[in-house]
């Protein structure tokens, strides 16, 4: 298992090196909770090309992708190698267009 210190480093090059990332619970084939479904969904729909890393697998991940964003939940979305936010906000985003721009 990695250490804290290094998984702070995969999650710094996960976002910079893969325009858009997931961190969600469970895999985009099989998510684990209904928040993170829902993201893929959207994602899907926009026909976005995503990376997901699974929080579920990795009690060191999950604590430091939350200390990372200084975000409090999962999932957590990043494009561009910025923080976007959660299901409420993606799908807020979705809703009004701006994620279909963002992604495109």
């Amino acid at each position: 298992m990695a250490s804290y210190e290094e998984t702070l480093a995969q999650i710094d090059q996960d976002v910079k090196n893969n325009r858009v990332m997931l961190y969600m619970k469970g895999d985009r084939d099989f998510p684990m909770c209904g928040f993170s479904a829902r993201v893929v969904q959207i994602l899907d729909a926009l026909g976005a090309t995503y990376e997901t890393r699974n929080v579920l697998e990795d009690d060191v991940l999950r604590q430091a992708i939350k200390d990372y964003s200084d975000w409090p939940t999962i999932p957590q979305l990043y494009i561009d190698g910025e923080l976007v936010g959660g299901y409420d906000i993606a799908m807020e985003m979705y809703q009004n267009g701006e994620l279909k721009e963002m992604v495109a």
